[in-house]
This record gives structure tokens, C-alpha cells and sequence, in this order.
């Protein structure tokens, strides 16, 4: 099957960075975009731009029956998904592979199947992958679910059957004044979020580790890994700093967590990329720690550049030639780990402000650069975040021979980073990188919380820096003026600057 026009689904970096491997591969690139986003990098990047609906992504980016049509309508005969918003929605997988256009992903009954997190711990239990231990009970009422969970013992999870990044999901550690909450709370996120409201229980780590394993399977029944990633810093499940390969993780664990993915692969009847998550208890010493299956991730993940550059892998370009019915591009023997990579992500929030999300024009914005750095962005100065839309600004990726270079180019490059008009997290994250627990990669999944208070302490205020920071938008000011101009400065109302930076 010969792949000629691709229709990606999706905005922002992702969108760019796949219309990038589709002009690589000789291929037309579509943009779909809102009537926010008509003037964006990923709109102007495509050979062919579609509007698919107002701000709103329900008016849309998740508007099946749109994004069918302006396929339809452009002559493409493939759909990328990208990653967050449909890619990983059977329903979207279905009606493209309806429509009689390739669905570059792995195949809707799949997804489906995955997607219920109590049927991917089922699946995996019959196929012999340790799962977290846990409960899912028939009798989905509070009480049963709480029946269950007093069966598990705290401290533990309620999770959404149906969940992901972190929404309907409670933490429970005192059974008797937590737990009836928990439950009711952990539903009616999850029937808002997914409209489906099924809840199960696992037991909660203590001290975890969270490590995933990149697996590409093709329609020739063969299946590979590209090792792992470590993604244990995350604030509220959610990622924030990602490395590969995972520091001092022992060969057995690693040989494990592979196995186990490739067969949870197999189980699963997969296809094209995917990611296997487990957790790693952090308190057990040696080979022998418990590892357990966590969920499947049917799409490419935002961490993919870090495994691409610890393997030379192009993770784009397999996914291409394995929706085509090409078979594996390698072999497994043949993929090896060479060197660290670093992934952090640039949000437009307030760490001060309990990360409150951020939005509004970008009054400067320049991108560092150098030897071992790969910036992942579709943002630029003048450019408008959008309240509608995640606040990922950008992946700042590094990599080096070792992990202490790799580290500290990342910490270099985010030092760099020069973005004026929004707030963003670029202190926190240079913050984490320099604490002496992540030097020594000797954290795990609650670090950050754990950690918080001293991580997200604004910085004294300058009112100088501010104003220089404003000045600096202005290119003609020389440098004479501007030292003028903040020497004569003892005191304004410089508070929405948001996330400015000099250099």
C-alpha cells in the first residue's frame, strides 16, 4: 500500500512534527485546524490547510464527522492522529478505516480493548504480565467499589476504567476518611471526562518508579522494543521530565520490563507504535523488585524524541511503514542504546500559583540551541497561546554521551530559553534538574509533590529585571539605553510580565 496524502489530526508541536517526517517521505501533508489556529506554525508548515470549526475542540479537533469530511474533501487516503485529542478514540480509528483511509495507528478493536483498563489488566493477567495488584469489581455501586477496595487494603487508587492522564483517579491511605469520597469523586470525574463512570482499584507503591517501554509490532506477527524511559517526575500523573535510558536501573530489571512488553504486545494483538507503562517499586533493592503493568498507550507518546535519540530510531517513519504493511524496518538485534537523552516540557503556567495555566501573546520567543539539543515547538513571537488548548509550549530534548552532560545541557538550554508575555515553568524545571535527588537519579513518582514547596518558590521580586525585560521586547534599544532606563527604575507595576526571561 503506497501512502500519497496524509490528513494529520491534530495542532501544535506534534502536528509539525509529523507533517516534517511526511515531506521527508515525499508525502502531501494536510493541516486541519480551528479558526484559533489558522495563522499557526502547523497550518502554514502543511502543503494543504482545512478549517475545521471554531476555538472550541468539541467545534473541532474532536469532531469526527469534520475531520471525515475535510479527508474526504482533500484526497487524502491516510489519517495521523498524533497524539492527546482522538488518537487514541476507537470510535475515530473506525470511521477513518470506514471511510477507506488508512488510520496510522494500531487497529480500532485494539484500541478499544486497551482503552478499558480493566480489560488491559485481564488481558495481561491471562498472558502471564504482572499486573499492579488490585480489584475490579462486578458490582460497579459505591459500596461494591468500596468493598473492593477495603479487599486491597491502603493505600491504593481508585481509577476510571476509562481514564488517563491522571483524571478520575483518587489516592486513598485512610480507609474509614477517605475512602467514601474518593469513590464518589473518582466517578463523577470520570462520567464527565469519558462518560463512562466504571471504577477499579489497585494497590498504591508507596515508593514507585515509573518506567515505560517503547514496542512497534507490524502485520507480520513481529514485535520489537526500543528499550525504556524513565518517567518517574511527574506532578499529578502527569509527566513533566522524561530520560531514557532509565538511570540506574539493573539489567534484569530492564530484561524484564522488555520481555514483559513484548508479550503484553503479542497478548494484545498490537500494531504499529505503542508504549507499555509499569511501575517499579522503588523500595524493593535489587533485580528481584516487583515490576507491574500499569496501561498500554495505543499512539505515540510526547516523550517518543528521547527514545529516537538514544537509538536512531525515526519513530514517525515506522509508523508510516507499518500502516503501509511494510514489515519491521528492524530487527531487534539490531537496536541498540547509545548515549542519554533528557526530555522537559515547556508549559505556559505558574508553578507560583499552583500551576495555574497560563495564555496570552508571546512578546519574545527564542529557542536555545547547540550540540545535543532538539527543541519540539509551534509557537513564536507574536503568536497567541490559546485558553482553549493544552499549555505545552515545547519538548526541550538533550542528549550526550552521558547522563551528566545530557543533564546539564538540558539545564543549560533551559537557561536559554527566552520567553516573554506568558508565565511559564522553565524555573521549575531547571530547579528540578539541579536537585542533588535527580542528579543522582534517585527519585520516584512522588518526588515532586514531595518536593514542591522549595521548587516552585517565586524568585525575589526585581522590578529592574522586569522593566529590562519589557525594554528587551523593543530590538532597536541599544544597550546603553536600556541599563539607562532600568538604573532609573525603583519601583512599577511590572506584574504582567508573566514568564519573562533575559539572557
Amino acid at each position: 500500500m503506497s501512502l500519497r496524502r496524509v490528513l494529520v489530526a491534530n495542532r501544535g508541536e506534534i502536528a509539525c512534527r509529523i507533517i516534517r517526517a511526511c515531506h521527508e517521505r515525499g508525502l502531501d501533508a494536510i493541516a486541519v485546524c480551528s479558526t484559533a489556529d489558522q495563522e499557526s506554525p502547523h497550518a502554514r508548515l502543511a502543503d494543504q490547510r482545512v478549517i475545521i470549526g471554531g476555538p472550541h475542540p468539541q467545534k473541532s479537533y474532536l469532531d469526527i464527522g469534520r475531520l471525515i469530511d475535510a479527508a474526504r474533501e482533500t484526497g487524502a487516503d491516510a489519517v495521523h492522529p498524533g497524539y492527546g485529542f482522538l488518537s487514541e478514540s476507537p470510535d475515530f480509528a473506525e470511521a477513518v478505516s470506514g471511510a477507506g483511509l488508512t488510520w496510522i495507528g494500531p487497529p480500532a478493536a485494539v484500541i478499544a480493548r486497551l482503552g478499558s483498563k480493566i480489560e488491559a489488566r485481564q488481558l495481561m493477567e491471562r498472558a502471564g504480565v504482572p499486573v499492579v495488584p488490585g480489584g475490579t469489581p462486578d458490582d460497579q455501586s459505591d459500596t461494591g467499589v468500596m468493598a473492593a477496595a477495603r479487599r486491597v487494603g491502603a493505600p491504593l487508587l481508585i481509577k476510571a476504567s476509562a481514564g488517563g492522564g491522571g483524571r478520575g483517579m483518587r489516592v486513598v491511605r485512610d480507609l474509614d476518611a477517605e475512602l467514601t469520597d474518593a469513590v464518589q469523586l473518582a466517578r463523577r470525574e470520570a462520567t464527565a471526562a469519558f462518560g463512562n463512570g466504571t471504577l477499579y482499584v489497585e494497590r498504591l507503591f508507596p515508593r514507585a518508579r515509573h518506567i515505560e517501554v517503547q514496542v512497534l509490532a507490524d502485520d507480520h506477527d513481529q514485535v520489537v522494543h526500543l528499550y525504556e524511559r524513565d518517567c518517574s517526575l511527574q506532578r499529578r500523573h502527569q509527566k513533566v521530565i522524561e530520560e531514557s535510558p532509565a538511570p540506574r536501573l539493573q539489567e534484569g530489571i530492564r530484561r524484564r520490563l522488555t520481555d514483559a512488553a513484548v508479550a503484553a504486545t503479542h497478548a494484545a494483538g498490537y500494531r504499529n507504535v505503542g508504549t507499555v507503562e509499569f511501575l517499579v517499586d522503588a523500595s524493593e533493592p535489587g533485580e528481584d523488585a516487583t515490576i507491574a503493568f500499569l496501561e498500554m498507550n495505543t499512539r505515540l507518546q510526547v516523550e517518543h524524541p528521547i527514545t529516537e535519540a538514544v537509538t536512531g530510531r525515526d519513530l514517525v517513519h515506522a509508523q508510516f511503514e507499518i500502516a503501509s504493511g511494510e514489515p519491521l524496518p528492524w530487527r531487534q538485534e539490531e537496536i541498540t542504546v547509545r548515549g542519554h537523552a533528557v526530555e522537559c516540557r515547556v508549559y505556559a503556567e505558574d508553578p507560583a500559583a499552583k500551576f495555574r495555566p497560563d495564555a496570552g501573546r508571546l512578546l519574545r520567543y527564542e529557542e536555545p540551541a547547540g550540540p545535543g539539543l532538539r527543541v519540539d515547538a509551534a509557537v513564536e513571537a507574536g503568536g497567541s497561546i490559546s485558553p482553549h488548548y493544552d499549555g505545552l509550549l515545547a519538548k526541550v530534548v538533550s542528549c550526550a554521551e552521558d547522563r551528566a552532560t545530557a543533564l546539564a545541557r538540558a539545564r543549560v538550554a533551559l537557561a536559554r530559553y527566552v520567553i516573554l508575555g506568558v508565565h511559564t515553568n522553565l524555573d521549575f524545571l531547571q530547579r528540578t534538574l539541579e536537585h542533588a535527588a535527580v542528579q543522582h537519579g534517585a527519585v520516584d513518582t512522588g518526588f515532586l509533590e514531595a518536593h514542591l514547596d522549595a521548587l516552585t518558590t517565586p524568585p525575589e521580586d526585581d522590578t529592574k529585571l522586569a522593566v529590562a525585560a519589557a525594554l528587551a521586547v523593543d530590538d532597536r534599544l541599544s544597550r546603553r539605553r536600556l541599563t539607562d532606563a532600568v538604573d532609573a527604575v525603583d519601583d512599577a507595576p511590572w506584574t504582567t510580565l508573566g514568564g519573562w526571561r533575559l539572557t
